[in-house]
This record gives structure tokens, C-alpha cells and sequence, in this order.
């Protein structure tokens, strides 16, 4: 079995890291770089930057900002928000991402996972998603969980990955900062349905849930904000946690 990823999220507001809870109730946390830095430093795997409110205010993720990033890390990053064209994707792997993610522009133009996937490959492909579920069913939603869309969330899923899609990475927007686990039972069957490595999102809480997204979620990678910025589980003690539990991780 392939060591299991744990990656810290910084979600990016006017240059600032900042969290919230089912979305909403939004407040600061640090500076992203700071935060960054030391993330690597305790052992994460990667580490995901999201402008979450770039797509909705119609303006780009900073560059700039990837820059500084860049040079302050040693791991991998990916860096998602406000990408809706091969040029944002070019500045900023140039810049020094290593993948970038992209959420409402592939549901607006699915075309563009295509594109992407042919011009730079698939590996740098992250096709994020933040779905709702209501009475059995997940709906997508585009400019950071605020419009509901046509789509299902798993003919889209295996949609991005026909297309050319490297990974997903699966939000539920139900458990999102509520700290009350991870939506296992539909990581499952995402995992089950893809043959490209599923990144779980949304509702961790403590060491037992990452266990849980491993194990019944069948996850390839845990992503959280809270417990992390809080400073109420640090990387290396979920680490080893996990490998009591037989669950493999990179020390």
C-alpha cells in the first residue's frame, strides 16, 4: 500500500490564511508563508494554497504570492483559486507551484482539464470539488460553495478523469470545519469508482477521523485547515498515530 498523505490547507483571503466553518464565519489565522514553512518543517506531505474567494470576485490568484511561497519550501504545493485559463496555469507552475487545482472553472469549461492535461500533463492536474449533499444526492458548486450547478458529483468525477484529471480533491461542503469526521461513505465509493488518487476534505477533527478516511474512506490523502492552524494536532503526532494503527505515512 502506497503511504498515505497528510497535507495541510491554507485557505488564502486578500493575502491572508484564513478558516471557516460550513464555508461561512470566515476569520484570520497567520501569514500563509509563515505557515507554510513551518507545516514543511513538521513533516507534512504537500501542502494546498486556495484563494477561496478569487473565482468569486473575478481576479487571479497572486502570483507573487506563489513566489514567496516557492521560496520557502522544500515540498510539494498546489495552488488552486481564480484559474480559468492555460495562462494562469503557466505563471504559476513559473512561478513554483508544483500542481495547481481548479474547481469552478473546470465545471464552467470542462474543456480546460483537457487542455491542461495535454499542454503541461495530468500530474499537474488537481480538478478540486466542493459538494453538497442533500437527500442522498452531492451537487457540485462553483465560486467557493456559493452556486449550485447541474452536475452529479460522481459522473463528474470520473467525467474530470476521461478528461485527464492527476487527482481530485473532494470537499464536503456538509462537513467542512465542523470537526465531525470526514464523509467516508462517498470517499469510498469516489475511490472504488477512480483510478486516479482521491485527496479527502472537509470535517476533521481529531486522529480518529484521519484513521477513519484511510481505512473506511479508503482515501490516498487527508487534507485539513483547523486542527492544524489551531495548533490542536500537529503533523508529527498524527503521523504517528497513523502508523500505530498500521496505516503507512512517510516519517
Amino acid at each position: 500500500m502506497l503511504a498515505k498523505r497528510i497535507i495541510p490547507c491554507l485557505d488564502i483571503r486578500d493575502g491572508v490564511t484564513v478558516k471557516g466553518i460550513n464555508f461561512v464565519n470566515i476569520r484570520e489565522v497567520g501569514d500563509p508563508v509563515e505557515l507554510g514553512a513551518s507545516y514543511a518543517e513538521q513533516g507534512a506531505d504537500e501542502l494546498v494554497f486556495l484563494d477561496i474567494t478569487a473565482s468569486h470576485e473575478g481576479r487571479k490568484t497572486f502570483v507573487k504570492l506563489v513566489k514567496r511561497i516557492a521560496e520557502n519550501l522544500n515540498i510539494p504545493f498546489t495552488v488552486g483559486g481564480g484559474i480559468s485559463e492555460l495562462s494562469d496555469i503557466e505563471a504559476l507552475l513559473a512561478a513554483g507551484a508544483d500542481k495547481v487545482s481548479i474547481n469552478s472553472a473546470a465545471l464552467k469549461n470542462p474543456d480546460l482539464i483537457d487542455q491542461m492535461a495535454l499542454n503541461f500533463g495530468s500530474q499537474f492536474v488537481v480538478v478540486a470539488i466542493d459538494a453538497l449533499e442533500k437527500e442522498g444526492s452531492w451537487t457540485p458548486y462553483i465560486n467557493g460553495g456559493r452556486i449550485p450547478t447541474d452536475k452529479e458529483l460522481f459522473s463528474w468525477t470520473k467525467e474530470a478523469q476521461n478528461r485527464g484529471a492527476g487527482e481530485i480533491l473532494f470537499t464536503s461542503m456538509n462537513h467542512d470545519g465542523t470537526k465531525n469526521g470526514f464523509a467516508c461513505e462517498a470517499l469510498a465509493r469516489l475511490s472504488e469508482n477512480l483510478s486516479i488518487p482521491v485527496i479527502a476534505s472537509g470535517g476533521a477533527g481529531n486522529m480518529e477521523h484521519y484513521a477513519e478516511v484511510f481505512t473506511k474512506g479508503k482515501a490516498d490523502a487527508g487534507l485539513a485547515a483547523s486542527i492544524f492552524h489551531f495548533n490542536e494536532i500537529s503533523v508529527p503526532q498524527l503521523k504517528e498515530y497513523l502508523m500505530k494503527k498500521n496505516i503507512p505515512v512517510r516519517l
